[in-house]
């Protein structure tokens, strides 16, 4: 009975409508070309000059220019589907939707993201480059520079699990999670039982989990399920059996604010296996940064910029300031200098990369990084490489259990430039690394959601912690000192026992790179 019962749901689940939907508009698709190939001749010369039109565009494209070659190949060696298909994702007037709307949120939390000009006169004598990243995070990521904010890290999602269990327990006005995964379990449950309670004190909780990251493991009706429990809950972006490309772009963030004093981020999902509870691919290594102070109001400003996508009603954004009356501890450590940043693909800036990419280019001694994939473009290629053979101490860890087969030999099809370089690769032996933590020369840190694959850096909604001069960041490099002792450097002699389809698979997945 209970197979029959899990056989029912699958045939009339979400998921096989989604996909007979998808399958009918294919046919429908397929039936219009063979309609139109009576008219073969006319239609094909049509074509061609519309995709000769359509190259001359993308390659006067402002984009990076790995996108402009994964377009122009199936345009040019296939143009009637290429093309087509091509025009289909620009003219997107969902997307068009959606970057107007965030547009005009930024714009209404702006007055409340100034940049204090005492930090950046601070920031300006111990650091000219800094401040110079600095500017251009406030000018075209339009995030300013923080002092005054404490932040502490966590090593595992365990110990970041429990710190958020404390902060929600002590929130007075509001809390809000903003995050890529909700899943049913033990993690979440425990959370949602303290919302649950903190609602019925009268504290206001706002809920959103995206709708692909969610879409296999919540039922349909879940936001109803949290509504009725007194929470405002919302999926950003549901997914909807139609061809479009603007469910391409995922809102990958993991935020929670409580009382605009307190807010967390990192790689660390509400789901069980990134806490260990479930094992799903061998030991999951992951981390979060908490903040307290000034730095805070981004992040609040960031969840809401986000949440005001699909309202219509004006947002009292002042509301949700750090109340005056309350004060951080003494003891906490406030120096050094804090940047929260989002990064949108709705954009022309590429916040995230331009971060990693400052911290690779002005590194002296070492560039320490953790991340689960490496799908790399040619800048992001170059600057490692050089970065190394300038004689920098450029280490990556990696997993060594792969979540996806196929990002795994991606990943690999860039070992052997990288480490004849003088790149040093490793792979974290337990099992999976979900960290994305940038540290270099002791002095600076990133701790966020971005990987290091073309989604995370163009496709989704993302955000991180920039740290400059601050105490946590040796906690930071602590931590990826005790995590390579848990790894398996790679060599250029590894490469080669490797089963030789799967190096050509990594290679010939390249084509496709920018979509992964």
């Amino acid at each position: 009975m209970g197979r029959i019962k899990k056989m029912l749901r699958i045939i009339f689940g979400r998921s096989m409508f989604a996909v007979i939907s998808l399958m009918i508009q294919i046919l429908v698709i397929a039936a219009a070309y063979r309609f139109l190939s009576f008219y073969l001749a006319y239609f094909y010369g049509a074509v061609t000059l519309l995709s000769a039109l359509v190259i001359i565009y993308i390659l006067n494209k402002e984009e990076n220019p790995s996108f402009k070659m994964s377009w122009m190949i199936p345009v040019t060696a296939v143009p009637v589907f290429g093309t087509f298909f091509y025009l289909l994702v620009e003219l997107q007037i969902i997307e068009r939707f959606m970057e107007k709307k965030l547009k005009s949120s930024m714009e209404e939390t702006e007055c409340y993201l100034k940049q204090n000009s005492r930090v950046m006169e601070r920031l300006l004598k111990v650091s000219r480059r800094n401040a110079n990243l600095a500017h251009y995070m406030k000018e075209y990521g339009h995030y300013p520079t923080y002092g005054n904010t404490n932040a502490q890290y966590y090593p595992l999602g365990e110990a970041m699990f429990e710190a958020m269990k404390r902060e929600i327990a002590e929130a007075k006005r509001f809390i809000f999670l903003e995050f890529f995964i909700i899943e049913r379990g033990e993690m979440w449950d425990s959370i949602l039982e303290l919302l649950e309670s903190k609602s019925r004190e009268g504290v206001e909780v706002r809920i959103m989990y995206d709708g692909m990251g969610s879409f296999t493991v919540l039922p349909y009706n879940y936001i109803k399920v949290l509504q009725e429990k007194g929470l405002k809950a919302k999926v950003f972006s549901p997914i909807k059996p139609v061809i479009s490309s603007y469910q391409n772009n995922r809102d990958h963030r993991k935020i929670l604010v409580i009382d605009g004093h307190t807010a967390f981020t990192g790689g660390i999902n509400l789901a069980d296996e990134y806490i260990n509870r479930k094992v799903r691919f061998g030991h999951w290594k992951d981390t979060g940064i908490m903040l307290k102070g000034d730095a805070v109001t981004s992040f609040t400003m960031m969840f809401l910029q986000m949440w005001n996508i699909s309202e219509k009603e004006p947002e009292k954004y002042d509301k949700y300031l750090r109340d005056p009356e309350y004060f951080y501890p003494l003891e906490l450590n406030m120096e050094g200098f804090v940047i929260p940043y989002g990064d949108s693909p709705l954009d022309k800036e590429s916040v995230g990369e331009e971060v990693y990419l400052d911290i690779i280019n002005n590194a002296r001694y070492y560039v320490h990084i953790m991340t689960p994939y490496l799908i790399l473009d040619y800048e992001m290629v170059k600057a490692l490489t050089f970065a190394a053979k300038r004689g920098v101490d450029v280490s990556i860890i990696l997993p060594h259990i792969p979540d996806k087969k196929y990002a795994f030999l991606l990943a690999k099809s860039h070992y052997g430039e990288l480490i004849r370089a003088g790149v040093k690769i490793w792979e974290y032996t337990p099992g999976f690394m979900h960290a994305k933590v940038f540290t270099s020369d002791d002095t600076k840190a990133a701790v966020g959601t971005i990987n290091l694959d073309f989604r995370s850096l163009y496709l989704h909604f993302e955000c991180g912690t920039y740290l400059y001069r601050n105490e946590v960041i040796r906690d930071v490099e602590r931590d990826y000192q005790e995590t390579l002792s848990l790894c398996r450097r790679i060599s250029l002699e590894d490469i080669p026992k490797d089963p030789w389809y799967e190096r050509f698979a990594g290679r010939a997945l390249r084509l496709f790179a920018p979509l992964m």
